[in-house]
Order: C-alpha cells, then structure tokens, then sequence
C-alpha cells in the first residue's frame, strides 16, 4: 500500500507576521516565508523534533482564523514541555489527564488536573492557543503501542549511539545465555532495536 503521511497542518490566522513570530519564540523552525502576486503568502514551520509541519499565509486557506481546534504536539515530558512554552511567554493550561476516556474529551470536558496517576504514554495532556485562538493539545506519549509506528527516526548520532550501546549489552546478555558467539547478530540488534522503539517487531 502507498505510504499516506501527514505532512502540513494548514492554520488560519489574520495577522501573519503576528503568528510567525509566535511560532518562532516557541521553538518552530522558520523553513519557508515565500510571497507572490497579490498578496499570496506561505510560511513553512516545524516544530522541534516533527516530521510534520504547519503553514500560516495569505491566501492559503478560507478557514476563519482561529478555527483550527486540537492539533496534537507530541512530547516526551509534558510538564517540562509546559514549563518551556509558559518560559516563551505561552499561556498554557495546567497539565491534566481525562476522567476516564481513552483520549481527552472536546474542550475543558472531563478534565482531571494532574498527570494521568500512573503516567500512563498517552494519558497527559496541556492545551494552548495561538494568537489567534488555534488550538493546540500537548499529548505525552513516553512508549508508543505496538504496531503504532512502521519505521524509527533517530534525532541525533548521539541518540542512535546510545540506542546501539543498548542493544549491545543486551545482545551480550543474550550470547551468555546462548553459550557461544552470535553469528546472526545484526538480525538480534535489528529486532532488538524495534522492539525497543515500539515497533512491535
């Protein structure tokens, strides 16, 4: 089956050079401001650590702006992740989980103020608005399910190397156990290592 990735959330917004620079204090990398005829405008950002990305502009959509409601920002830690945007100068909400549902109801519905009791992956949540009223849900997710994700993005060299230097103690925990040299060890590290990601492998 063909790949269908999200790459562009398209947000409308009445003041662009008001949002991008809202966007860029929040840590969104400025890819793209181009302008054309008659006004026609394409901002390109990203947030930090996303595949996908957000455009603002003239012209690019007839959405009301501040009609966009719940895009998710994913993040490993939500209080901190709060603690950073309310540092920029965001207003944010208090970090809360749901009263029992499997994904935060609409608006302020169900809210329970604190983290999910057992930090559950997917289970925090925070919420902030865009100067104009877009809203965004941050979602902690710490361990993706598995069969969630088909392939693994490493951030940085650093962070693949500590994935390796992972998978080789526990590659060598596994050779002590087997009794003798792993000759298929690239295999054990490959599955391994999506294990390890949330890959189900």
């Amino acid at each position: 089956m063909v790949d269908f990735k999200i790459e562009v959330v398209v947000l409308p917004v009445s003041d662009v050079d008001r949002s991008k620079d809202f966007y860029k204090r929040i840590g969104f990398r400025e890819d793209v401001d181009y302008t054309g005829p008659g006004g026609f405008r394409v901002v390109h950002l990203t947030p930090p650590g996303s595949a996908a990305s957000v455009i603002i502009g003239s012209g690019v959509t007839d959405a009301a702006p501040g009609s966009e409601r719940g895009v998710h920002l994913v993040v490993d830690d939500v209080v901190a992740a709060r603690a950073e945007l309310v540092a920029a100068g965001v207003a944010v909400s208090e970090v809360f989980h749901d009263a029992g549902g499997v994904f935060h109801h609409a608006g302020t519905a169900e809210r329970v103020p604190g983290p999910h009791p057992a930090r559950q992956s997917y289970g925090s949540f925070a919420s902030f608005a865009d100067p104009d009223g877009n809203t965004f849900v941050l979602q902690e997710i710490t361990a993706r399910r598995p069969g969630r994700i088909s392939h693994v993005v490493y951030r940085s060299a650093a962070e693949l190397e500590q994935a390796l230097r992972e998978a080789a103690v526990a590659h060598g925990e596994y050779e002590r156990e087997l009794g003798h040299h792993d000759e298929d060890w690239p295999s054990w590290y490959a599955a391994h290592m999506a294990r390890a990601a949330g890959l189900g492998a």
